[in-house]
């Protein structure tokens, strides 16, 4: 059945429409950049952009960053949301259903489905910044100095310290990890609410206005009290694995916060599907 999930995933155009528009966002912004060698002040804009003119072995890390807060969670969501209610909407759920297929092992498939979607999003969108960078901004090293930094050394931390290439490529790998347990977080919302209802569109905007409440009361001063415990709170905790040394502390709780969220809205959604009356 997974397989079968799999199969359906990969011919659906707009799984690769969804995943080209999210690499093409980075590259043109780069390109942009590189056009015209105006970046933003260090601090502002999307996270370690305003350091890709001198290396571009950082802007995957940036590109991540550019696609996070809204273009990576609005396909998930589209994709989450469609995974039930998709089949149920077009007719095709109850007949899944009629074959020999418990509804535990079509969740689990769905699940799959969404999880593979997920890190091929993540890791296309850092793999095509990576070549892009290259391409448009190199890696040239940081020369030596009365520092003492060697010709390995490419790159500078958000602490300003040295960093070599395996040293980015580490953070890099741990930054892909927690933006793409972040995004399952917000598949497990949209397909709680997939099994809820036989409207895609109800789903996904579901889990949209879920996140964007998120994000106004971690924003919010009076909302501090509650603030630590929504979706979005450690969204860009990410970034601390490009400091010297790593800040854990965000990330770990990142970690567990969207751990919560998966399995709550994992377990709910086999709850209400396995009692659920399939009329469609």
């Amino acid at each position: 059945m997974i397989g079968v999930e799999l199969v359906k995933l990969v011919r659906r155009p707009r799984s690769w429409v969804a995943i080209a528009l999210l690499c093409l966002l980075p590259a043109v912004v780069a390109v942009f950049v590189a056009v015209t060698h105006v970046a933003p002040p260090p601090g502002q804009g999307p996270t370690l952009l305003s350091t890709v003119l001198s290396n571009g072995s950082l802007f995957p890390a940036a590109a991540l960053a550019i696609v996070l807060p809204i273009f990576l969670p609005v396909a998930v969501a589209v994709v989450a949301g469609d995974a039930v209610a998709g089949e149920a909407s077009s007719g095709m759920l109850r007949y899944l259903l009629a074959r020999p297929v418990g509804r535990t092992r079509l969740l689990v498939a769905k699940l799959a489905a969404l999880v593979v979607f997920v890190l091929t999003a993540v890791i296309a969108v850092a793999l095509t910044a990576y070549v892009t960078g290259r391409i448009l901004f190199g890696d040239k090293p940081i020369t030596a100095g009365t520092s003492g930094l060697t010709s390995g050394v490419i790159a500078s931390s958000l602490s300003g310290t040295p960093m070599t290439p395996a040293d980015i490529l580490v953070r890099t790998l741990g930054a892909i990890a927690f933006i793409a347990v972040s995004m399952l977080g917000v598949g497990a919302i949209a397909l709680f609410l997939s099994t809820l209802t036989d409207s895609s569109l109800a789903a996904t905007l579901g889990a949209l206005a879920a996140l964007i409440t998120s994000g106004v009361l971690v924003a919010l001063n009076s909302a501090a009290a509650v603030s630590p415990y929504l979706p979005t709170r450690y969204w860009l905790a990410w970034v601390d694995f490009f400091r010297q040394p790593i800040l854990w502390r965000d990330i770990d709780r990142g970690f567990a916060i969207q751990g919560v969220y998966a399995l709550v809205f994992l377990a709910a959604a086999w709850a209400n599907f396995a009692s659920k009356d399939i009329t469609s």
